[in-house]
């Protein structure tokens, strides 16, 4: 009895042991992803404590954040420098700040901004000059040594409404002034998404992930996997191009109760980066 016992044990043991090693090997099979997955806090604007961002942050499980105004408000230096460690403090790391808009062709205007952003330690801003403001502004790029990575909104937008319109005016500029592709925006300007990324290249340096029933329409958007965006093209996209930035989920519906549709995207976000091999 107590041999037989034993005998089942120990195949029960040997199965359990092999079922382990299997799940090493697949999870070991399975690389760091190349491609960065953060949150531009825009996505919880009606939820302005500090202390809010933070607790959503832990809650999806991500690090990485792009401040909005909302999170950060602008204000005296000292104060804006203080909040923002108070984030840093709570293992966030804040890629950029933005958007940040640049109506006025005036120094005192872009300095304030710049001043703003080197307080809080923004590495980058993600901003929207006008066409009148962008060379003034590249002026204080090269002064405070931040990029600028230029946001485009879409058809309505009369100064940037694609990338390639960035492109345009970006080129014989400092290289520290990019792009961050708005790929919902891009969408409903028609663009194809993984080429027109490819096309910014080096200049590439936030996206900002959204996802549309309606490719022609900004009030159809969904969560990330249940509509038209071809996430899974984008990110092989952004793998051949060696992207070392991040693709921030950035959820404009459901202001006052945001948390399902990002646990949405966040979520099939990862299932595609798994499917592709890679552990996010």
């Amino acid at each position: 009895m107590n041999a037989s016992v034993s005998r089942r044990t120990l195949l029960k043991t040997g199965s359990l042991a092999a079922g382990s090693l299997l799940l090493s090997r697949v999870a070991a099979a399975a690389k760091a992803s190349p491609v960065k997955l953060g949150i531009a806090s825009y996505t919880f604007r009606e939820f302005k404590q500090p202390e809010q961002l933070i607790g959503f942050m832990k809650q999806l499980g991500l690090t990485a954040v792009n401040l909005k105004d909302f999170h950060l408000p602008m204000g005296p230096l000292d104060q804006v420098a203080a909040t923002a460690n108070l984030y840093r403090k709570a293992g966030l790391t804040i890629t950029g700040g933005g958007t940040i808009y640049f109506p006025k062709d005036e120094d005192a205007d872009i300095q304030a901004k710049f001043d703003y952003a080197k307080a809080a330690g923004f590495p980058m801003i993600v901003g929207s000059p006008t066409h009148a403001s962008i060379g003034r502004v590249e002026s204080f790029v090269k002064k405070y040594d931040i990029k600028l990575a230029i946001h485009n909104h879409g058809t309505e937008d009369k100064e940037w409404p694609s990338p390639h319109d960035i492109l345009k005016v970006i080129g014989p500029m400092d290289k520290r002034i990019g792009c961050c592709v708005d790929l919902g925006h891009a969408m409903r300007a028609g663009d194809d998404l993984p080429s027109t990324l490819r096309e910014v290249g080096p200049r590439l340096y936030d996206i900002h992930m959204k996802d549309l029933a309606d490719k022609n329409s900004k009030e159809s958007q969904v969560a990330v996997g249940e509509g038209l965006m071809p996430v899974k093209a984008i990110f092989q996209a952004l793998v051949d191009m060696k992207y070392p930035g991040y693709v921030d989920l950035e959820y404009e519906i459901n202001g006052k109760d945001p948390m399902p549709g990002v646990e949405k995207s966040i979520a099939s976000e990862r299932k595609t980066l798994a499917e592709m091999g890679y552990s996010a």
